[in-house]
């Protein structure tokens, strides 16, 4: 485990940002490439100096709005029918495109902000929105408020380890202090986004069963 964080932390040094604009623009796609994956690691390589904290939050926020932009104008352009035909390729059921369409006709801009903070959902929002051709400048600045905290929060994560444990990449050792030493933590995190992301379905169906 400790041998393939020093590769992937390795890839992310030699992509830089213009590696994380790419892998943040597939992540508010439909390519599912975790942004958890990419933000913390580049902002515990900024902690070492390689990066910038802000360029990393920057770079993050950038790919996110880009990925989202590119989805909301393909799915305007082709329209709701293909994307049902196709979406299952993409992991987009019509059931999720339903849900999708009623949550953004409930909260509206403010769905789509609170969309950019939870995984899964994150790349789901920007279909629905392009195809009920929801105004591109709202769009545009709800999805850069809510990717910009959200790269914020994971970058905060990613500095937070650094500081925890400065030697991770070279220690083995210092994965498991890491892992033991900040479990509280990690745990806390891991169940305020799975509530989230719960409490986010339930709203989603709520929806979907008021607007049938």
């Amino acid at each position: 485990m400790h041998h393939l964080l020093q590769v992937w932390f390795g890839w992310v040094l030699t992509g830089g940002y213009v590696g994380i604009v790419v892998l943040m623009a597939m992540e508010s796609s439909i390519i599912p490439v975790p942004s958890e994956i990419v933000i913390p690691p580049a902002a515990f390589l900024a902690a070492q100096g390689h990066l910038s904290f802000t360029g990393v939050v920057i770079a993050g926020t950038l790919g996110s709005y880009l990925g989202a932009a590119a989805t909301y104008w393909i799915s305007r352009a082709v329209g709701r029918p293909l994307v049902i035909r196709y979406g299952r390729w993409f992991f987009i059921s019509p059931k999720k495109l339903q849900q999708s369409e009623a949550w953004l006709a409930r909260y509206e801009s403010g769905g789509v902000f609170f969309a950019r903070l939870l995984p899964v959902v994150r790349h789901l929002i920007s279909i629905p929105a392009g195809i009920v051709r929801m105004p591109f400048r709202t769009f545009s600045i709800v999805t850069l408020l809510g990717s910009a905290l959200w790269c914020a929060i994971l970058a905060y994560l990613g500095r937070r380890a650094y500081i925890a444990e400065p030697d991770l990449l070279a220690d083995p050792e210092a994965l498991v202090r890491f892992i033991k030493g900040e479990s509280t933590w990690i745990i806390a995190v891991v169940v305020l986004f799975a509530a989230a992301y719960l409490l986010t379905v339930w709203l989603m169906n709520r929806s979907t069963r008021d607007a049938a």
